[in-house]
């Protein structure tokens, strides 16, 4: 079966996690596909498939004669989606010869070269979206498809490989798909998370990062008698925001350049609260936008007096590179792996996060090869394969 058939196949599954629920995995409708995909597992013979109680898939391609003394490999994706547009059936949509223009969507959403200007270097492919009234959940339905036609190339092609290691986990697009992961069960020290974008993609360096939430108590009175009274809950949320560095956003940083992202703000006289992502690929660099957050805490409960601001900073995930730094030659397998397939290997720091990151801080070395969002005609399996052989 091709990668892209497998993919028609998942994305029908609607598994959209939710950040606001306190149980693992966040959503029911998760184990579906993982039930389904255990069952294809099994038809590829794999061995030791557990299904956990909290949704974690695993499995493992037993070693070939003579290679059973050869280091485990692991390979890992997401069964989660994003929950934006994710309300009803989803129906993938195919269009093949695709002319790189401006594409519209059955549900009469145009997807233009203006916003999406990578759409006129796939001219002549063959690709896949959604009707447009949904996503389609190629993140990360796609890795999961990927390697599972990995499994079945090295098996019909009688490829001599030693043990790979299989997981599929819950969560991953809230920030949780490592917290239960098994490292005993999974059975690799080393792993490529199978989860990005443009084809060629070889990811290993990300952001750290943390929560910042600001919580301001105003004193509100009758504003005719509010002379040197009146604290302004609203207006003293203006002024935390109005004191950060007006370039470091997203929208004006690239790269390894750091931001404050101001991801909502709510309130009235009598009390405001803003909730901010921070992020820095340099941990130094990450280090004093935290402070820099907790002297505008300090200096407003001064101004305004103690107790007006109260800042709650709260680390989500660390760069992953300086894990990474002491086994390169995986990094170097997946750019030799690359040039193998005729694809230029594209070296890029990741603006976010992955299963990856957090998996590497568990004394668990899980390395990050972005490549799943985008199925191409090179087959995958070669792709994977040569990773690590």
């Amino acid at each position: 079966m091709k990668a892209y058939e497998r993919l028609l196949k998942y994305v029908t599954f609607r598994t959209p996690s939710d950040e606001n629920s306190e149980t693992t995995p966040s959503s029911a409708c998760q184990f579906e596909l993982a039930r389904f995909l255990e069952n294809e597992m099994e038809g590829l013979n794999l061995s030791d498939i557990v299904l956990d109680n909290m949704c974690y898939l695993y499995g493992k391609l037993p070693a070939t004669s003579g290679y059973e003394n050869v280091p485990a490999i692991g390979f890992i994706a997401h069964m989660d989606t994003v929950s934006d547009y994710c309300n009803h059936d989803i129906t993938p949509v195919i269009t093949e010869n695709f002319n790189g223009e401006s594409l519209t969507l059955p549900a009469g959403i145009t997807l233009s070269v203006h916003d999406f200007p990578h759409l006129n270097t796939l001219k002549g492919r063959t690709i896949i979206t959604s009707d447009g009234s949904t996503i389609l959940g190629a993140d990360d339905k796609a890795g999961i498809a990927e390697i599972l036609t990995m499994i079945e190339h090295l098996q019909k092609n009688n490829i001599p490989h030693g043990t790979i290691c299989v997981a599929f986990t819950p969560d991953e697009e809230i920030g949780r798909g490592a917290e239960h992961f098994n490292i005993e069960q999974f059975g690799a020290k080393y792993a490529y998370t199978i989860d990005g974008d443009t084809e060629g993609e070889i990811q290993y360096e990300n952001f750290n990062a943390c929560k910042a939430d600001f919580h301001i108590k105003g004193f509100n009175v009758h504003p005719g008698s509010a002379k040197d009274t009146m604290i302004n809950a609203s207006l003293v949320a203006m002024e935390i925001n109005n004191a950060l560095p007006a370039m470091e956003t997203p929208r004006g940083t690239e790269d390894y350049e750091g931001f404050y992202h101001l991801v909502s703000m709510s309130g009235d006289v009598s009390q405001a609260i803003l909730k901010y992502i921070v992020r820095d690929h340099d941990k130094n660099l990450f280090e004093a936008k935290k402070n820099t957050l907790r002297l505008i805490e300090k200096n407003l409960n001064e101004k305004w007096g103690g107790g007006t601001v109260t800042l709650t900073i709260k680390d989500q995930y660390k760069n992953m590179s300086e894990i990474i730094a002491d086994c390169m030659n995986l990094i170097e397998n997946a750019k030799t792996a690359c040039e193998h397939a005729g694809i230029e290997p594209l070296v890029l720091p990741i603006r976010g996060g992955t299963d990856g990151c957090q998996l590497s801080s568990k004394d668990f070395h899980a390395l990050t090869w972005e490549l799943a969002d985008t199925l191409t005609t090179v087959p995958m399996s070669i792709l994977l394969l040569k990773a690590w052989i």
